[in-house]
């Protein structure tokens, strides 16, 4: 029997990470002793008072049930709580905070709300599979927003086609940005409510790094400015914020009617999240201040150690106000996709080449501060052993 793929996994490359660990175990199977700075998946440990809270919430036999599909009240109060004190932000638990199996999984099914068949979404290149992905899966078309140094990786939506800009239903921003590690201030929030409210777009913030920022720096919430609840949606995780990446639990705010739309598609999807997860994220938010600090400064030292050590090497990289990553431009006469390879081959050193974030990505590759100090310290002696 001939199996086909549908037509739209035709149009989907393979994920880019999966690709990455392919690779990866094929260096390994070489006996090559890898620096992995791939994956954007902390190394550090969970707080352990979430960690005891879950093992609690899992022996109750009342989370052995189907949970709620919205999220437990409890839960989606605690994040409108946290949104209040940490940027202002007054939010309904009920109407306007919706639990996710992870911010992945909302980012992923929220076209599927909105999108029908040939109606374009904007999405950033180099920008987070995933806006791409979904938009496919709809049946959407993305329209590419390229983000480049010289402004700041931030779009420019006077560049968008009006003929494209009719049939767009809607818009994916993300800052602190993965991958080029940009921040974006309030004015360009600003001009993105202005851009939705012109056009009648849908905008889809995510915000899954706002708590990992550095030098004092506090990123704000879309959600902060006049009108963006009007327009939008924010993603956020406790991935990052928590080192909770493999608990899958996160959770989406906002205009009211948007938040409704992405849970109908969830209510025939998924049967909810883990009421004892749930809990684990309750005690986060409620018995933890924002941004952890002990946390921030690991990264943040980590950071100082790669950005002067790929300079003193003559490589080119800004350190980044917020998230974990380094966007580094690679050598003249080097691909990204050829200077990762280089890395991986002759160093084993795991990094992202840039085009695999989309086409504007090209010219970079992506470098995740996820492993301990004394790691990237033998990278950069590593790097410094290669010809380029």
């Amino acid at each position: 029997m001939k199996i086909e793929m549908a037509k739209r996994i035709d149009q989907i490359p393979p994920y880019l990470f999966a690709e990455i660990d392919r690779k990866k175990e094929e260096m390994k199977r070489k006996g090559m002793d890898l620096i992995d700075l791939g994956i954007g998946d902390p190394d550090l440990p969970t707080p352990k008072p979430i960690i005891e809270r879950l093992k609690k919430g899992a022996e109750d036999p009342r989370n052995h049930r189907y949970p709620s599909y919205e999220g437990m009240i409890e839960f989606r109060t605690a994040i409108a709580q946290w949104y209040e004190r940490r940027f202002g932000v007054k939010l309904d638990p009920i109407k306007e905070v919706l639990s996710l199996i992870g911010s992945k999984e909302g980012i992923a099914h929220i076209p599927l709300a909105f999108v029908n068949p040939g109606d374009y979404v904007l999405v950033p290149s180099p920008g987070y599979p995933v806006y791409r992905v979904s938009t496919l899966f709809a049946g959407g078309i993305p329209y590419f927003l390229p983000l480049r140094k010289e402004n700041g990786f931030l779009p420019n939506f006077s560049d968008i086609p009006k003929r494209i800009v009719g049939k767009t239903k809607l818009l994916f921003i993300n800052y602190p940005n993965n991958p080029t590690s940009a921040i974006a201030e309030r004015p360009f929030f600003e001009e993105v409510v202005e851009f939705a409210q012109r056009y009648e777009i849908i905008v889809c913030h995510d915000a899954a790094y706002s708590e990992i920022a550095f030098d004092g720096y506090r990123p704000i919430s879309f959600m902060e400015i006049k009108g963006a609840k009007e327009v939008g949606i924010e993603f956020h995780s406790l991935s990052k914020t928590f080192n909770m990446t493999g608990w899958r639990i996160g959770f989406a705010v906002g205009h009211p009617e948007i938040i409704s739309g992405l849970g109908r598609v969830k209510t025939n999807i998924d049967s909810g999240l883990f009421q004892a997860i749930q809990e684990a994220g309750i005690e986060a938010f409620s018995h933890f201040e924002t941004p952890l600090l002990e946390t921030i400064q690991i990264y943040q030292n980590r950071r100082d150690v790669m950005v002067q050590g790929l300079r003193e090497i003559g490589l080119e990289v800004e350190p980044p106000k917020a998230t974990f990553y380094l966007w580094i431009q690679v050598p003249k006469g080097y691909t990204s996709a050829q200077f990762a390879t280089l890395l991986l081959e002759q160093a084993g050193i795991v990094t992202t080449p840039g085009n695999g974030f989309g086409e504007a990505g090209e010219g970079y590759i992506r470098m995740a501060l996820t492993v301990d100090e004394s790691r990237l310290k033998e990278a950069i002696e590593r790097l410094r052993r290669i010809q380029f």
